[in-house]
């Protein structure tokens, strides 16, 4: 059905219960933690109906096969758990995938090389014969960068290294890494695929192939080994998100482009970074007061540190003492929502008018 018909339905009708009559038309949330045994499941930690709709509609979105968990570090964790070798990583990436690397570094089970994404020659020699993974973020988090994705994903491939994309930012209705050749993609569906602010989960796609679902089995066995399961509440959130994706996509984007223009000509905004698709936007402000000040000086705008969601958020990132050094102090990661972007600029320019 994916091959036939466009994103925007396959998020509304993949991963519904057959059409029978007097069949309900969402998949109930299945609370158990245990089966009559003799089939499939056997026990909750094996399997669940509400994860495999969930499922079922992500994997036709991204062209592959797709697994849940309980967060997307929980899916980042059981992907970097199968590496004994190098990881080719952004080092300005998501922190939760950063800090994980720099722990298995820090245990001796693998080395971290941080390049910089967006210098394709640079990355590419990375890529040595001791590397195993090249981990790719576009757009970056925070600081929306771009990657060659074709041009990096070939080169991979052609050392020997498996690829890795984490397509939280872009989503599946605006880059589908998995029909550039990458091996896995990865999710924090917490953000735009559930998209309402109100359940935690992650994501694994692989291709629908012979070696992806080879590969999907080890990390299945490893998401059952080790427990990192989502909730069958969560699982049931996201797929219900996920049923109004490209309306909420296309408008944050909408929003974020109109918004980005407009601090553009700001006075106050030294640096707009959109990478000129999706919701997300970060600027740069003169100094780290000036980011914190704004952040504190909206009514519609939350600051608040996640991203994805119906309503705009905004935070200064280099409040964290683990994000990138190299983030500029004074930068703002915007998360553009789905409100009247009249009413967003009306608020957010007020605040930067205050400075």
């Amino acid at each position: 059905m994916a091959d036939q018909i466009k994103p925007a339905t396959v998020a509304v009708h993949a991963g519904r219960p057959p059409r029978e009559i007097d069949q309900a038309l969402n998949v109930p949330i299945t609370m158990a933690s245990t089966y009559v045994a003799g089939g499939d499941k056997e026990y909750g930690r094996y399997a669940n109906d509400t994860w495999s709709a969930f499922e079922e509609a992500l994997g036709a979105l991204e062209g592959g096969k797709a697994l849940t968990f309980a967060s997307g570090l929980s899916a980042v964790a059981t992907i970097l758990d199968l590496v004994n070798d190098s990881v080719v990583v952004a080092g300005q990436s998501y922190q939760g995938t950063i800090g994980q690397l720099a722990d298995l570094e820090a245990r001796g089970r693998l080395t971290a090389r941080l390049v910089d994404i967006t210098d394709t020659a640079g990355v590419v020699a990375a890529l040595d014969d001791d590397v195993a993974l090249l981990w790719i973020e576009s757009p970056t988090n925070p600081g929306m960068a771009l990657a060659d994705l074709p041009a990096l994903i070939a080169a991979a491939h052609d050392a020997g290294v498996q690829v890795v994309v984490d397509n939280t930012f872009a989503t599946p209705l605006l880059q589908q890494p998995l029909a550039l050749g990458a091996d896995i993609v990865v999710h924090s569906a917490t953000k735009y695929l559930a998209g309402h602010s109100d359940a935690v989960m992650g994501a694994i796609v692989v291709p629908d192939t012979d070696e992806g679902r080879a590969l999907w089995d080890v990390l299945k066995g490893r998401r059952d080994l080790i427990g990192a399961i989502p909730g069958t509440m969560e699982a049931w959130l996201a797929l219900r998100g996920l049923r109004t994706l490209s309306l909420r996509v296309e408008r944050a984007a909408a929003n974020a482009a109109d918004l980005a223009a407009r601090l553009a000509e700001h006075p106050a905004v030294e640096e707009v970074r959109y990478p000129g698709f999706g919701g997300m936007l970060a600027i740069v402000l003169r100094t780290a007061e000036a980011a914190e000040a704004v952040t504190h000086a909206t009514d519609l705008w939350v600051h608040a540190t996640s991203l994805g969601g119906v309503e705009s958020t905004f935070e200064r990132r280099r409040r964290w003492k683990t994000e990138d050094q190299n983030v500029p102090e004074g930068l703002i990661r915007l998360s553009v929502g789905i409100e009247d972007v009249d009413d967003l600029w009306a608020d957010l320019a007020g605040a930067l008018d205050r400075l």
